[in-house]
C-alpha cells in the first residue's frame, strides 16, 4: 500500500501533512455554504498540522477568516505573516489585549473583556474589533442571555466613544454532530432572538456567525454570513454515520513509522504492562515504536495498523514509546524496517478508527501527536490535478457548446 509521500526516507516516524487536502477541504466546504464566508479554525497548532502550515493552506484553498483560541496563538500567525483578518475568543485575566489591538486581531467577547479591551483600545487609540459571543445553549463561554441587554448596552457605548467596533454576534453549538437533535433548533432560535435584541440596541455587526462544522455541513439554516469550519479542513468527519470521504474531504494527516522488532511467541504468551491480553495460539508480534509519549492513547484497545498490503490490530497497553501488532501468523513476511501506516495517506485507515479503539474522537487524535514526531509537509498537488482536470472538462463542454 503506498503513500503519499512514499517511504521514511530515513525518519524512523514522521506525521506527515499534505497542504494539497487542506486546501481541498477548504473549497469543498466553502461551496457548500456559499454565499456565507469561511473561518478556518487554526488552533492547537492547526489541529495537529502546524499552525502556519494550516492557515497558508487555508487561505489559499479560499478562507476568508483564521480563528483561535489564544491571543498568543493569533500573535504567532501576525509574526509569521498572515494579514488576514484573525478571530481570537478564549480570554484570562493575563491575556494581552494591548498586543492584540494593536495587531489587528479581532477579539471574541463573553463579558467581562469588554472593559478590558476598551482599556487597550483607549491607550493604543485605535478602536479594537470584537465579536460578541452569545452562550445560546452549550454553557462554557459566552454571554448568559439574561445578561445580554447588559453587555449590548456597554458594547454600544464603547462603540459611540470609539473604543471598539463590534463587526461580528456569534454562539457555538452543542450537537449539531447529531443532526436529529432538537436543541440546535432551540439555539438557533435564541442567537435570532439575541442578533434582534443587539439590533434594537443600535448593533448591526457585519458577520453572524453560529456553524462548526456538523452544521455547515448539514444545516443551511446556520450559515448565517459565516460558518466556523475545524475538524472538516483536515478531513475529518464530525459525523458517527459518515466518514470524511462520505463528504467528499480527503485526510490531511498520515502518521507512520516502520516494525522495530518481529518476533515468533508461543500460545499464552502475555502481551505488555499488566498482562492484559495473551495469545491464543503460536504467532508472530510486531512492535511499533510509537506510545503515549507520542500521542497515541494509552487507552486504545483493538487499533489498526497498515503493514504492507494487510490491516493487524494492537495487542496489550500501549506503552510510553511502542505497541504491539498481533502479525496472525507465526510464518509472517512482515519484517523489521517494513513501513507502518497508523492512518491517514491512502492507507484506508482514518483517526476516527483510533479514536473508536480509544473511547475517543478523531479530532483528540489528530491534535495529540506529540513533538517527538516530526511534522513533514509534503504537497500532494491532488488538489491541482483536479482543479485542472476541472477546468478542461469546462473547456471541452465550452467547445462542444460552441460547434
Amino acid at each position: 500500500m503506498s503513500s503519499i509521500v512514499g517511504p521514511l526516507e530515513g525518519l524512523e516516524r514522521a506525521t506527515i501533512i499534505d497542504p494539497a487536502a487542506i486546501r481541498h477541504n477548504v473549497r469543498t466546504i466553502a461551496v457548500a455554504v456559499s454565499p456565507a464566508k469561511v473561518m478556518v479554525a487554526v488552533k492547537a497548532d492547526g489541529y495537529g498540522h502546524g499552525a502556519l502550515t494550516a492557515a497558508q493552506a487555508a487561505l489559499d484553498g479560499g478562507a476568508d477568516w483564521l480563528g483561535v483560541a489564544h491571543v498568543t496563538e493569533a500573535i504567532e500567525l501576525r509574526d509569521s505573516g498572515i494579514e488576514t483578518p484573525i478571530l481570537a475568543w478564549l480570554h484570562t485575566r493575563d491575556t494581552d489585549f494591548m498586543a492584540a489591538v494593536e495587531r489587528h486581531i479581532a477579539l471574541g467577547i463573553s463579558g467581562w473583556e469588554i472593559e478590558a479591551v476598551a482599556e487597550a483600545a483607549a491607550a493604543l487609540q485605535t478602536p479594537a474589533h470584537v465579536h460578541l459571543k452569545i452562550d445560546t445553549g452549550l454553557g462554557r463561554n459566552g454571554c448568559p442571555m439574561e445578561k445580554w441587554p447588559e453587555l449590548l448596552r456597554a458594547a454600544a457605548d464603547h462603540q459611540e466613544r470609539g473604543l471598539i467596533s463590534v463587526e461580528g454576534i456569534f454562539t457555538h453549538l452543542a450537537v449539531a454532530d447529531e443532526p436529529d437533535r432538537r436543541e440546535t433548533d432551540e439555539q438557533l432560535a435564541l442567537f435570532r432572538e439575541a442578533v434582534a435584541t443587539a439590533e434594537d440596541a443600535g448593533i448591526t455587526p457585519d458577520l453572524r456567525h453560529a456553524a462548526n462544522t456538523p452544521a455547515a455541513m448539514s444545516r443551511p439554516d446556520a450559515h448565517f454570513d459565516m460558518v466556523r469550519v475545524g475538524v472538516g479542513v483536515y478531513g475529518q468527519s464530525p459525523f458517527a454515520d459518515r466518514t470524511g470521504e462520505d463528504l467528499g474531504l480527503k485526510p490531511t494527516m498520515e502518521l507512520r513509522t516502520t516494525v522495530s522488532n518481529v518476533k515468533r511467541v508461543p500460545a499464552g504468551q502475555g502481551i505488555s504492562y499488566g498482562l492484559t491480553h495473551r495469545v491464543d495460539r503460536p504467532t508472530s508480534l510486531g512492535l511499533i515504536p510509537l506510545g503515549y509519549g507520542d500521542g497515541v492513547p494509552r487507552i486504545a484497545v483493538d487499533a489498526p495498523v497498515r503493514i504492507g498490503d494487510r490491516v493487524y490490530r494492537s495487542v496489550g497497553r500501549v506503552a510510553m514509546d511502542q505497541f504491539v501488532v498481533d502479525l496472525e501468523d507465526p510464518e509472517t513476511e512482515v519484517q523489521v524496517g517494513d513501513d507502518a501506516v497508523l492512518f491517514g495517506g491512502d492507507s484506508g485507515l482514518s483517526a476516527a478508527d483510533w479514536g473508536a479503539a480509544a473511547q475517543t474522537i478523531n479530532y483528540e487524535i489528530i491534535t495529540r501527536i506529540g513533538a517527538r514526531v516530526p511534522r513533514i509537509v509534503r504537497d500532494s498537488g491532488l488538489d491541482q490535478i483536479e482543479a485542472d482536470q476541472e477546468a478542461e472538462g469546462v473547456q471541452q463542454s465550452t467547445a462542444q457548446g460552441v460547434r
